[in-house]
């Protein structure tokens, strides 16, 4: 099965041996949110370990299993929203590479988590997580294992630092957040100097003015998102996954393509990944 996509569908990777419906619901949820195509994908990858992907054939019982993945999960993601446009596809290839490809036509790639521990992430032929995230040229939300609840008024996170990524990650969440008609709330983490010529009080409040310079552009510009600001100290991981706790989604930017596959992620956004219980939605530089 294949089909050719443009640059509005929301792409999701499908695990045949893997619950993939909370990851299916979610991408089918925001194609249906931003009136964009969904599209199912299923990798597999060659019989043999080999670099000739196309020349090597799939193997019989994964190409099975993948098909009919696919086919439930198209008429599942049909019942969900009846009017969706939605395609799937059985592609040849290892997922993280086949993925991470077709990112580059995506408007965003949808994942479930896999629970890899550190070692196994960089290790496992079927981690998909780090490599996608590292690599894509779209956003990535990273959705979780159980679907998040709260009775608390609906609300983004988005962390903010000044950088290009960031001011990225903050356009698309205020994107998102008027989507979805909830508030967000941009976090920046202070971390004070060891040595400075200025007080404390002064630098933390020069930071939450910049917070507040930063995001006001973007807050004229969407006039009905409810904004707030928050500047703590600490580690940025841990007061991000805090502030997102019953959050619909945290935000995050990723910054450059060079370096091993961790560095490429970054710290924070690889410590969210295995931190945070919300999706983690990671945007690149522009």
């Amino acid at each position: 099965m294949t089909s050719t996509t443009g640059r509005s569908d929301i792409v999701v990777g499908i695990d045949p041996v893997k619950n993939w419906h909370l990851a299916v619901a979610w991408a089918a949820d925001e194609a249906h949110l931003r009136g964009a195509g969904l599209r199912l994908v299923v990798a597999v990858p060659p019989q043999h370990d080999t670099q000739h992907v196309g020349n090597t054939p799939r193997h019989p019982a994964q190409q099975q299993a993948g098909t009919e993945a696919l086919r439930t999960a198209l008429a599942w993601a049909h019942a969900r929203h009846p009017g969706l446009t939605s395609t799937s596809a059985l592609l040849d290839g290892f997922p993280a590479g086949v993925l991470a490809g077709l990112s580059h036509e995506a408007e965003m790639i949808v994942l479930g988590s896999r629970h890899l521990s550190r070692t196994e992430e960089f290790l496992s032929a079927g981690s998909l997580v780090v490599p996608v995230t590292a690599k894509a040229h779209c956003p990535v939300a990273v959705v979780g294992d159980a679907e998040h609840v709260t009775q608390e008024t609906p609300y983004l996170v988005v962390g903010v630092d000044g950088s290009e990524s960031s001011r990225a990650a903050l356009a698309w969440a205020f994107e998102e957040a008027d989507l979805r008609r909830c508030a967000l709330r941009a976090v920046a983490v202070w971390q004070p100097p060891v040595f400075s010529l200025h007080s404390g009080d002064t630098l933390f409040h020069a930071e939450r003015r910049l917070l507040s310079e930063t995001t006001a552009g973007w807050a004229e510009k969407y006039p009905d998102v409810r904004l707030t600001h928050e500047v703590s100290i600490g580690s940025p991981v841990e007061t991000l996954a805090d502030a997102a706790e019953h959050a619909l989604a945290v935000v995050v930017g990723r910054r450059g393509r060079g370096g091993y596959t961790g560095m490429r992620v970054g710290s924070v956004v690889h410590g969210l990944l295995h931190r945070a219980h919300c999706p983690v939605i990671t945007v690149p530089a522009r």
